[in-house]
C-alpha cells in the first residue's frame, strides 16, 4: 500500500525488545501511531521513538487505564489497538483498507481473530485458537471496560474481519511460567477485590475441567506436544490462581528468613553439664 489509511494505531510496550520492531514494520500503513511504554529498560522505548514521533512512557496504571489513556491520545476516527508481540499481515491491513474506505456503514466496530506462533508452530486448537476480540472501532464509540482481562466494549454494531493477525507470544517455557506467576497473582487480586470467596470445588475441579475442554473437546492434542503443553500449563494457571485468592483471603506471611530457623534459648538459661570436681556457677562456665 503506498497511501497511508486514515487511522490511529495504539501500542502498549513494557521491555519488548524481542518482538517490538517486528510489530512497528507491520503498523506502517496507519497515518497516526501512539505508543504508550510502560518505563521499558531492555532498550524497546528508543526502538519505538524510531517508528512516531508519538511516544510516551508512563507509569502503568492497570490494563484497562494503561489501554485507555493510550486511546485518548489517538486523533483518528478509526482507531485500532496492537499489542507489541503481534503482528497485522498485509492481507488483514488490505482489508482493513476496504472496509474504511468503504465507509462500514452501519459498523462501529470490528472483531477480528489471531493466530499464535509457540515452540516452533502455529497453534491451530485448543483454548489459543480461535482466539479474538474488538480490535477495530470508531474512537468515539469504544471504551475499555474489565480489569485484568479488560477489553473494548463498543457501543454500536460490530462486524467481523475474514483475515487475522499473528501473535508471537512466550519466548520459551520459562517465560510463560513466569507470566503465569505474574498473571495469576493479578487474577486473584481482582477477585479479592470484586468480594469472590475462595472455592475448595474451584480449587481441585476447574483446573481439569479447563484441560479436558481444550485438550480433548477443543483438539488441543492435534498440536503434538507443544498443544499438550499448553493445556497444562493452563491448568496451572487456573489451579495457582485459586491458590493465590486462598492465600490473599488468610493473609498467609512469608516463610521466615531461613527455612532452618529454629527458635533459640537465650544464653543465660543454658547450663552446660558439670565436670568432675566443678560445682557449678559462672565461675566454672568461663574456665580455660
Amino acid at each position: 500500500m503506498v497511501d497511508k489509511l486514515p487511522i490511529s494505531v495504539y501500542v502498549l510496550t513494557f521491555n519488548n525488545l524481542r518482538t517490538i520492531e517486528r510489530c512497528l514494520k507491520s503498523l506502517r500503513w496507519a497515518e497516526e501511531l501512539v505508543v504508550v511504554d510502560s518505563l521499558s529498560t531492555d532498550g524497546t522505548f528508543e526502538v519505538c521513538k524510531r517508528y512516531t514521533d508519538k511516544a510516551f512512557q508512563v507509569s502503568w496504571k492497570g490494563h484497562r487505564d494503561q489501554y485507555q489513556y493510550a486511546a485518548d491520545l489517538t486523533t483518528r476516527e478509526w482507531i485500532m489497538f496492537v499489542d507489541a508481540d503481534e503482528e497485522v499481515p498485509p492481507e488483514l491491513a488490505e482489508e482493513i483498507r476496504k472496509e474504511v474506505e468503504g465507509g462500514a456503514k452501519g459498523i462501529d466496530g470490528f472483531f477480528v481473530y489471531r493466530r499464535t506462533y509457540y515452540l516452533g508452530k502455529w497453534i491451530r486448537y485448543g483454548g489459543w485458537y480461535p482466539d479474538g476480540e474488538i480490535r477495530l472501532y470508531r474512537r468515539d464509540k469504544g471504551r475499555w471496560e474489565g480489569a485484568l482481562h479488560a477489553k473494548v466494549a463498543v457501543d454500536g454494531e460490530v462486524s467481523t474481519l475474514k483475515n487475522q493477525y499473528l501473535h508471537y507470544t512466550y519466548r520459551d517455557i520459562s517465560d510463560q511460567i513466569q507470566t503465569i506467576d505474574k498473571y495469576s497473582r493479578i487474577a486473584a487480586e481482582d477477585m479479592a477485590q470484586n468480594g469472590e470467596k475462595f472455592s475448595l470445588f474451584k480449587l481441585l475441579f476447574h483446573p481439569p475441567f479447563r484441560f479436558i475442554k481444550e485438550y480433548l473437546f477443543k483438539s488441543g492434542f492435534r498440536d503434538g506436544l507443544p498443544g499438550l503443553i499448553i493445556a497444562v500449563s493452563t491448568m496451572f494457571y487456573v489451579f495457582i490462581k485459586y491458590a493465590k485468592l486462598w492465600e490473599l483471603k488468610n493473609s498467609i506471611k512469608s516463610l521466615p528468613a531461613s527455612l532452618f530457623q529454629r527458635e533459640e534459648i537465650p544464653a543465660q538459661n543454658v547450663i552446660p553439664p558439670l565436670e568432675k570436681g566443678d560445682k557449678g556457677g559462672l565461675n566454672s562456665v568461663s574456665k580455660g
